[in-house]
């Protein structure tokens, strides 16, 4: 009697190795344990550096408390402070998304607060319409800086992080020029007093309105803009054609081609939007807080706004807590000089905040490279 051999069925072809298919506990974000470790490493060494300088460690968290959380009035401060960054950091997601890296946030944020000053000073009208108008003017002004990039990259092939980066000296020096020119914004001689580099107050019609009185709780619009902003971009970039477009040619520019995608047009409208929301912030930071533009007003708000998109791994709703975050280090960090610790330890803190957040997906990366690598 013959038996009849069934052949085994053959592996499907598409079906992944199982090295492959093993994911590791560290895939995507990383293991809740490895945050915990990375930010108390991150907490111990920032001890350490403030032990360094001759500063208790204990008096100098609890001043970063007390300037941050501590009350009503620190939390709205905190809150403020972040509005800015999430507004920088929205606009860095957008074109990031797109395939293009602005680090340029920085200048763009400077010209769009003295166009919106310069709107906000000459204009006549009623407060809230002149106050929209500087909304609106300023991000107009860092979208037609982050322009300038754009037409570098597209017309000359000039590399966006390249040409970004060095027009934010440019922006400082041009900023400054205006606010130390008496023909253009610097603030208006009086008789008997001494002007300086800076302009004039804007008028309390213009500023941002603000919810409570201090020292309760009390926190300006801009963080309702900002907010709002965000979850419009978030569902733009998620359940539009547009955003759907954008994501393509991040990922694919050659793809994106061969479908109909302009580079151009997508990418650097990316690039402007970029530069809008860092001009919107600096418009914010204008009218609901500074009330006057002078040198040094960004204060590194626009590289603090690229960090927190960076930390956020370009995703808009995560940016919303890190803004956050963030934002308390900034607050807090004003209150670190009645301890007598140098203010550049806050940056270093920062710094190493930011370490400790990217290591453990930078780590959960390359271990499913290996991984894959391996299959």
């Amino acid at each position: 009697m013959t038996q009849t051999l069934i052949p085994e069925p053959a592996p499907a072809l598409d079906e992944p190795p199982a090295a492959a298919r093993r994911r590791s506990p560290l895939t995507d974000l990383g293991t809740p344990l490895l945050y915990v470790v990375s930010l108390s490493t991150a907490l111990v060494l920032a001890g350490l550096l403030v032990a360094l300088v001759g500063r208790s460690p204990w008096d100098a968290a609890g001043a970063m408390y007390d300037g941050s959380l501590r009350d009503g009035a620190a939390l709205g401060q905190s809150i403020d402070q972040a509005a800015p960054l999430l507004l920088v950091a929205i606009g860095s997601v957008i074109a990031a998304r797109a395939g293009i890296f602005n680090i340029g946030q920085e200048g763009q944020l400077l010209v769009g607060g003295a166009v919106g000053a310069a709107i906000a000073l000459f204009t006549p009208g009623p407060g809230p319409l002149v106050l929209i108008l500087a909304l609106l003017g300023a991000a107009v002004g860092g979208a037609l800086w982050a322009g300038v990039a754009a037409v570098l990259f597209y017309w000359r092939g000039v590399a966006v992080v390249i040409s970004t980066l060095l027009l934010i000296f440019v922006a400082n020096q041009a900023v400054s020029y205006a606010v130390n020119s008496p023909s253009l914004l610097r603030e208006k001689a009086v008789a008997g007093q001494v002007t300086t580099s800076q302009t004039d107050m804007l008028r309390e019609a213009v500023w941002l309105p603000r919810i409570g009185e201090y020292p309760n709780f009390n926190l300006g619009a801009g963080i309702f803009v900002a907010l709002a902003l965000t979850l419009a971009t978030s569902l733009v970039l998620v359940r539009s054609r547009l955003g759907f477009r954008v994501r393509m040619l991040g990922l694919n520019p050659k793809a994106a081609h061969r479908a109909g995608v302009g580079a151009v047009l997508i990418g650097g409208g990316a690039l402007l939007a970029s530069g809008a929301f860092a001009g919107l912030a600096g418009g914010v930071m204008l009218t609901g807080s500074g009330h006057r533009m002078q040198d040094g007003f960004a204060d590194n708000v626009g590289f603090d706004g690229l960090l927190v998109a960076l930390v956020a791994r370009d995703k808009p709703l995560l940016a919303v807590p890190v803004a956050l975050f963030f934002g308390a280090l900034r607050a807090g960090g004003g209150f670190l000089s009645a301890t007598g610790v140098p203010r550049y330890i806050v940056a270093v803190v920062t710094a190493l905040m930011v370490l400790a957040t990217v290591f453990p997906a930078a780590y959960a990366e390359m271990r499913r490279r290996r991984t894959v690598g391996a299959a």
